[in-house]
């Protein structure tokens, strides 16, 4: 399935794994939360596997869509799970973890599909494998990019749990903007941002093709 020579079905693959994959991200958002005992998740309806609860228009459609047709790495995001950090045990560590329960959840999920894919011979033109391979990349292009260390992405919340005050204070404002700071970094960044996931992408296949025997 190349970029290359994308078409209806390679889009319709890409969404179902891209809805497929955000909505196990979002619910273990949750989970994990519910865990350390806050039920804001689960009281909002958001502890399931309907793929529509977790939809954001422009960051699990319209972005990921744009990226794959235009060869770039694939990276997106869903309307993210409410919690309130306030119930969460461990304090802002306990609210780190449950920012990373996601995009963990998106690498678990590219490395054993990436076993799976090496165990049925590596094959990229096969159907099976083209769309274990493209769920592999697209699941650790979630994982790289909600990793980041800017709000309101995931990888946010281990830098708030380090950070000194001022710092959270000014991560605390940007956040209130959600999506639309995204949008920006995308917009103004996004060469830099795709140089960034595809050297990192690169290294995480080398690891995985390390680790399953892959010449």
């Amino acid at each position: 399935m190349g970029i290359e020579s994308i078409n209806i079905f390679d889009i319709a693959i890409i969404l179902l794994v891209i809805l497929l994959s955000m909505t196990l991200h979002e619910v273990m958002h949750g989970y994990v939360a519910y865990l350390l005992g806050d039920d804001t998740a689960k009281l909002q309806g958001r502890l399931t596997l309907n793929p529509i609860k977790h939809i954001d228009p422009f960051l699990t459609i319209i972005l990921p869509v744009l990226l794959a047709v235009s060869g770039a790495p694939i990276f997106g995001g869903a309307k993210p799970v409410p919690f309130n950090p306030a119930r969460v045990k461990y304090d802002e560590w306990g609210s780190a973890l449950v920012a990373l329960a996601g995009p963990v959840t998106n690498f678990l999920i590219a490395f054993t599909l990436f076993g799976l894919w090496a165990a049925l011979g590596a094959e990229y033109n096969s159907v099976l494998g083209g769309v274990l391979w493209q769920a592999v990349l697209i699941n650790l292009g979630f994982f790289i990019f909600n990793m980041i260390p800017f709000p309101p992405l995931d990888g946010s919340r281990v830098l708030y749990a380090l950070a000194p005050e001022f710092v959270r204070r000014g991560m605390e404002a940007i956040e209130q903007y959600g999506v639309v700071f995204v949008f920006v970094i995308v917009l103004f960044a996004s060469s830099a941002i795709g140089a960034f996931m595809l050297s990192a992408m690169k290294l995480f296949i080398t690891i995985f093709s390390a680790i399953f025997g892959i010449a």
